[in-house]
């Protein structure tokens, strides 16, 4: 598979995005584009071509690897905990009810295998996870944008940290921006970094409380489109279904582009979280924007500076942390 956007050009202002790369705290201003070029001069093209062979051999797994990126910066920072497996007296973050839906870990630690092979001790896992999420959304054919390296990986991983700090798929702007807020993320960021839903599918039981009792007066969600919480309910038949995949971008979950901003605008997110997005003006604004179709690049352009953004949310860098030589344990 040939590794590179379709959208060209993407427009992406290059300077303006290396600057972010740096971020605003000390630690994340610690991170360099490049940071490896001495001790590991081939790790990006190492990780991309790897995970071109993975995401060539499963195209589904595009979105898990982004979502894992997503869930790992959301609880302590960008620093792999979510990798963790539970030991002893510890539960780790991967085992909390929001991350067992999780997938793409042996991806991770295929990739990871290859940089101890070529820079044993060298690169983290965090920063692996960092440019994996980048690389499965460019060979999905969504936007590239410069990933500064550099970042050291945790030691704690806490199931009880995941549950709390975890944006809820039924949150509401308000606490979607708080959780936002809380790891200097703001409202475009929650538009935007919601459009990485475009990738992946969504187990039954994330989206069941919306079709079913949902509330006093209603058995589905009166936000979500009747057609389309009729189509849901064939497949997801009670809210006790554990196993029932749905795509969460129907007829697009394996490419990214802007089709999830047009079922949001009509009523179609699969998640509450998706429909609160036509409830707040500033959110709204972004969705009806983007799901017109004449915005591609922009979103395109906005959801890299809002992955850099991200992905330098509570680094640890320097002697902090550790280089992890297998990413399920510390070691």
């Amino acid at each position: 598979m040939e590794f590179k956007s379709c959208l060209v050009p993407l427009l992406l202002p290059t300077m303006a995005l290396l600057l972010l790369a740096f971020g605003s705290s000390p630690a994340a201003a610690q991170l360099q584009v490049g940071y490896y070029s001495k001790t590991c001069p081939n790790v990006e093209a190492i990780v991309r071509n790897e995970t071109a062979k993975i995401i060539g051999a499963a195209p589904s797994l595009a979105g898990p690897l982004l979502r894992l990126h997503f869930h790992d910066c959301f609880v302590r920072g960008c620093d792999a905990s979510v990798l963790l497996e539970s030991n002893g007296g510890n539960k780790a973050e991967k085992d909390a009810k929001p991350n067992k839906s999780l997938r793409g870990f042996g991806s991770v630690e295929r990739v990871k295998a290859k940089l101890e092979a070529a820079c044993p001790n060298t690169v983290s896992c965090a920063d692996v996870l960092t440019l994996m999420a980048r690389d499965a959304v460019v060979l999905a054919r969504g936007p590239s944008w410069p990933v500064a390296l550099g970042r050291r990986d945790g030691r704690v991983s806490s199931a009880t940290e995941a549950a709390d700090h975890l944006p809820p798929a039924f949150g509401d702007v308000p606490l979607l921006t708080k959780i936002f807020a809380a790891n200097g993320l703001d409202v475009k960021d929650l538009a935007v970094l919601s459009g990485g839903h475009t990738l992946g599918t969504a187990h039954c039981g994330s989206y069941a409380g919306r079709l079913y009792n949902f509330s006093s007066g209603y058995s589905a969600d009166p936000s979500l489109d009747s057609e389309y919480a009729h189509r849901l309910r064939t497949r997801c038949k009670s809210a006790d279904d554990k196993a029932t995949l749905s795509e969460m971008d129907p007829g697009s979950y394996k490419t990214f582009d802007t089709s999830y901003y047009r079922q949001v605008a009509k009523r179609r997110g699969l998640f509450q979280s998706d429909a609160a997005l036509l409830a707040d003006a500033t959110t709204r604004e972004y969705v009806q924007r983007i799901a017109t179709g004449k915005f591609d690049d922009v979103f395109f352009k906005d959801f890299g500076e809002s992955m850099i953004k991200m992905g330098n949310v509570g680094v640890l860098t320097g002697a902090q942390g550790e280089i992890r030589k297998k990413c399920y344990i510390v070691n």
